[in-house]
Protein backbone atom coordinates (compact mmCIF):
# COMPACT_ATOMS: atom_id res chain seq x y z
CA UNK A 1 0.00 0.00 0.00
CA UNK A 2 0.98 2.99 -0.78
CA UNK A 3 -0.36 6.76 -1.21
CA UNK A 4 -0.32 8.12 -4.77
CA UNK A 5 -2.21 11.46 -4.05
CA UNK A 6 -3.14 14.05 -1.44
CA UNK A 7 -5.26 16.91 -1.79
CA UNK A 8 -7.11 19.05 0.17
CA UNK A 9 -9.59 22.48 -0.13
CA UNK A 10 -11.17 24.88 2.29
CA UNK A 11 -13.97 27.21 0.90
CA UNK A 12 -16.36 30.25 2.56
CA UNK A 13 -19.69 28.21 2.53
CA UNK A 14 -21.04 32.23 1.35
CA UNK A 15 -19.02 32.26 -1.72
CA UNK A 16 -20.74 29.31 -2.73
CA UNK A 17 -24.16 30.53 -1.21
CA UNK A 18 -23.48 33.24 -3.33
CA UNK A 19 -22.45 31.64 -6.59
CA UNK A 20 -26.03 29.93 -6.00
CA UNK A 21 -28.10 32.68 -5.56
CA UNK A 22 -26.23 34.43 -8.67
CA UNK A 23 -26.34 31.66 -11.39
CA UNK A 24 -28.75 29.24 -9.75
CA UNK A 25 -29.54 25.74 -11.76
CA UNK A 26 -27.00 26.85 -14.52
CA UNK A 27 -24.46 26.62 -11.20
CA UNK A 28 -25.65 23.87 -9.44
CA UNK A 29 -26.07 21.42 -12.58
CA UNK A 30 -22.87 22.65 -13.77
CA UNK A 31 -20.55 21.58 -10.80
CA UNK A 32 -22.86 19.10 -8.98
CA UNK A 33 -24.35 15.58 -10.18
CA UNK A 34 -27.64 14.94 -9.57
CA UNK A 35 -27.59 12.70 -7.00
CA UNK A 36 -25.04 15.19 -4.66
CA UNK A 37 -27.83 17.88 -5.49
CA UNK A 38 -30.60 15.43 -4.25
CA UNK A 39 -28.51 15.17 -1.39
CA UNK A 40 -27.80 18.27 -0.60
CA UNK A 41 -31.51 19.67 -1.73
CA UNK A 42 -32.89 17.34 1.38
CA UNK A 43 -30.59 19.19 3.62
CA UNK A 44 -31.72 21.90 6.33
CA UNK A 45 -28.44 23.60 5.87
CA UNK A 46 -28.37 23.19 1.95
CA UNK A 47 -25.76 25.60 1.31
CA UNK A 48 -23.21 23.54 3.48
CA UNK A 49 -23.17 20.49 1.71
CA UNK A 50 -22.90 21.92 -1.37
CA UNK A 51 -19.60 24.04 -0.06
CA UNK A 52 -18.36 20.48 1.51
CA UNK A 53 -18.65 19.17 -1.73
CA UNK A 54 -17.03 21.92 -3.40
CA UNK A 55 -14.31 21.29 -1.51
CA UNK A 56 -13.94 17.87 -1.73
CA UNK A 57 -13.86 18.05 -5.69
CA UNK A 58 -11.13 20.78 -5.32
CA UNK A 59 -9.21 18.29 -3.13
CA UNK A 60 -9.68 15.34 -5.62
CA UNK A 61 -8.66 17.20 -8.78
CA UNK A 62 -5.25 18.41 -6.59
CA UNK A 63 -4.57 14.71 -5.51
CA UNK A 64 -5.42 13.50 -9.30
CA UNK A 65 -1.62 15.99 -9.81
CA UNK A 66 -3.85 17.86 -12.37
CA UNK A 67 -6.27 20.73 -10.55
CA UNK A 68 -9.38 21.41 -12.47
CA UNK A 69 -7.31 21.56 -15.70
CA UNK A 70 -6.35 18.99 -18.47
CA UNK A 71 -10.18 18.07 -19.22
CA UNK A 72 -11.53 17.03 -15.49
CA UNK A 73 -14.91 18.18 -15.13
CA UNK A 74 -16.54 18.77 -11.94
CA UNK A 75 -19.03 15.85 -12.24
CA UNK A 76 -16.60 13.73 -13.03
CA UNK A 77 -15.86 13.67 -9.56
CA UNK A 78 -19.15 13.01 -7.12
CA UNK A 79 -19.53 12.45 -3.57
CA UNK A 80 -21.47 10.00 -2.24
CA UNK A 81 -22.94 8.96 1.32
CA UNK A 82 -22.57 5.14 2.58
CA UNK A 83 -25.27 4.02 4.65
CA UNK A 84 -23.17 5.13 7.58
CA UNK A 85 -22.70 8.34 6.48
CA UNK A 86 -19.16 8.04 5.27
CA UNK A 87 -18.46 9.95 2.36
CA UNK A 88 -16.90 8.35 -0.71
CA UNK A 89 -15.70 9.77 -3.91
CA UNK A 90 -16.51 8.27 -7.22
CA UNK A 91 -14.71 8.69 -10.84
CA UNK A 92 -15.83 8.85 -14.30
CA UNK A 93 -15.21 10.44 -17.44
CA UNK A 94 -11.26 11.89 -17.30
CA UNK A 95 -10.92 11.95 -13.81
CA UNK A 96 -11.58 8.12 -14.14
CA UNK A 97 -9.22 8.09 -16.64
CA UNK A 98 -6.63 9.99 -14.92
CA UNK A 99 -6.68 7.73 -11.95
CA UNK A 100 -6.12 5.03 -13.66
CA UNK A 101 -3.24 6.35 -15.48
CA UNK A 102 -1.37 6.95 -11.96
CA UNK A 103 -2.31 3.78 -10.54
CA UNK A 104 0.55 1.59 -10.32
CA UNK A 105 0.42 -1.83 -12.55
CA UNK A 106 -0.72 -4.57 -10.18
CA UNK A 107 -2.45 -1.87 -7.82
CA UNK A 108 -5.85 -0.94 -7.53
CA UNK A 109 -6.52 2.62 -6.19
CA UNK A 110 -9.35 3.44 -2.80
CA UNK A 111 -9.94 7.00 -2.77
CA UNK A 112 -10.30 8.18 0.95
CA UNK A 113 -12.46 11.85 1.33
CA UNK A 114 -13.32 13.19 4.85
CA UNK A 115 -15.72 16.61 4.59
CA UNK A 116 -16.28 18.71 7.72
CA UNK A 117 -17.96 22.23 8.06
CA UNK A 118 -17.56 24.82 10.94
CA UNK A 119 -19.75 27.80 9.30
CA UNK A 120 -18.19 29.46 7.83
CA UNK A 121 -16.11 27.07 6.74
CA UNK A 122 -16.30 24.02 4.53
CA UNK A 123 -12.83 21.95 4.16
CA UNK A 124 -12.22 18.55 2.71
CA UNK A 125 -9.24 16.19 2.62
CA UNK A 126 -8.83 13.48 -0.16
CA UNK A 127 -6.17 10.58 -0.09
CA UNK A 128 -5.72 8.54 -3.09
CA UNK A 129 -4.12 5.47 -2.14
CA UNK A 130 -2.71 2.40 -4.00
CA UNK A 131 -3.42 -1.27 -2.97
CA UNK A 132 -2.18 -3.91 -4.13
CA UNK A 133 -4.40 -6.21 -6.37
CA UNK A 134 -5.88 -10.22 -5.14
CA UNK A 135 -6.56 -12.97 -6.54
CA UNK A 136 -9.97 -13.04 -4.53
CA UNK A 137 -10.42 -9.12 -3.11
CA UNK A 138 -12.10 -9.36 0.33
CA UNK A 139 -16.43 -8.54 -0.30
CA UNK A 140 -17.77 -5.45 0.16
CA UNK A 141 -20.67 -4.60 2.06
Amino acid sequence: MHIIGIGTDIIEVLRIAQMIERHGDLFITRVYTEHEIQYCQQRKMATQHYAGRWAAKEACSKALGTGLAMGISWRDMAVQNLPSGQPTMTLTGWAAERLAAMTPPGHRAHIHVTLTDDHPWAQAFVVIEALPETVNPPATA
